[in-house]
This record gives structure tokens, sequence and C-alpha cells, in this order.
């Protein structure tokens, strides 16, 4: 099963330093790029991470990243 493409491009958002994070990694999410828990019922889990920098980031909409949940242009090739 492949998730599916919330967006074909990044989401930029703010993040805080040591917070941690839930990116959403099915694509169902309401509150992309984050985890609603729309995932439940599917093989999707949610990635945890933590920021290591405060400041703006730019997360994976298409859920193909090779580096989640940073973007890194894999959205370029669909």
């Amino acid at each position: 099963m492949e998730a599916e493409i919330a967006k074909k491009g990044p989401f930029a958002v703010e993040l805080e330093a040591g917070k941690e994070y839930h990116w959403c990694s099915c694509g169902r999410s309401k509150g992309q790029p984050f985890c609603d828990g729309s995932h439940h019922g599917t093989e999707f889990t949610p990635l945890a991470f933590k920021a290591e920098k405060s400041g703006k980031a730019f997360l994976c909409g298409c859920k193909r990243t090779k580096n989640p949940p940073y973007c890194d242009g894999e959205h370029t090739k669909l």
C-alpha cells in the first residue's frame, strides 16, 4: 500500500528545538503535515521526531521522501 499524496510539494512549518512532532506518513491527515490519527486501520504509523533547531523546516507533503519527515524533492518526480 502506498501513502496518499497530500501535496505535491513541501509544507513549510515553524518547529521548536527539542519539541516532539508526529509527521503524517499516510497522507490522510486533515492537519498536514502532522498526524491527526487518520492512519488508524491502515499499515501506516506516524513518524515521531524531535526538531534539532527552532525555525522554518520543509516537511514532505508527497510522502515519498527518502529522508522523512523532511522534503528531499521526490515530489518533482511525480
